[in-house]
């Protein structure tokens, strides 16, 4: 069966289902396994767009399909955490949220740099890095919020975004979700 852009492959003693990265815009129900709607969904090439962001880097790109076509990756320096207390703890956490600040506008200024160009061409982007940089990073241009939209549900977990890093990551954005059920 075919329905809410997912299909459910229903045998005896199991359901599958499989769920393309971009959904499924076919809808039927068969008697018999029909894999031909669900084989094409996932081998649709789509533009997609991705931006990475932690601590110490941010990388942006846009592919079509699984070709890189535009990147710009870069890193700021910001300090670790400080463990000891007192005065000095709060001069380094001020000096340490400052250059975070400074990484969360350049990864937004890049961003809008590398995914403008495909404005509306798009069919989503992925965020991926950290959360709270990239929360950090959206939150530091209004453009660049606007660019992301719409995001994939998926989001990729990176140690540093570089640009192997970023180039590899559009392998996550196409990843099938596939669920086992029993049978009802």
């Amino acid at each position: 069966m075919y329905a809410d852009g997912e299909a459910r492959l229903e045998a005896e003693h199991e359901t599958l289902v499989v769920r393309p990265p971009f959904g499924l815009s076919h809808a039927a129900a068969y008697d018999v396994v029909r894999v031909g709607p669900l084989l094409d969904a996932i081998a649709e090439d789509h533009l997609v767009g991705v931006l990475l962001v932690r601590l110490g880097g941010f990388a942006a790109g846009v592919f079509q399909g699984e070709e890189l076509v535009a990147s710009k990756v870069g890193t700021r320096n910001v300090h670790g955490r400080h463990r000891a207390g007192g005065s000095s703890a709060n001069r380094f956490r001020r000096r340490r949220e400052g250059q975070a600040r400074v990484l969360a506008e350049a990864a937004a200024e890049t961003g809008v740099r590398v995914l403008e160009p495909f404005r509306g061409r798009m069919r989503a982007v992925a965020l991926g890095g950290d959360r709270t940089a990239i929360r950090q990073a959206l939150a530091a241009s209004r453009r660049l919020t606007e660019l992301v939209e719409p995001t994939t549900s998926r989001f990729i977990t990176v140690a540093e975004p570089r640009r192997a890093v970023l180039e590899r990551a559009i392998h996550e954005v196409y990843a099938v979700e596939i669920v086992t059920e029993a049978p009802s």
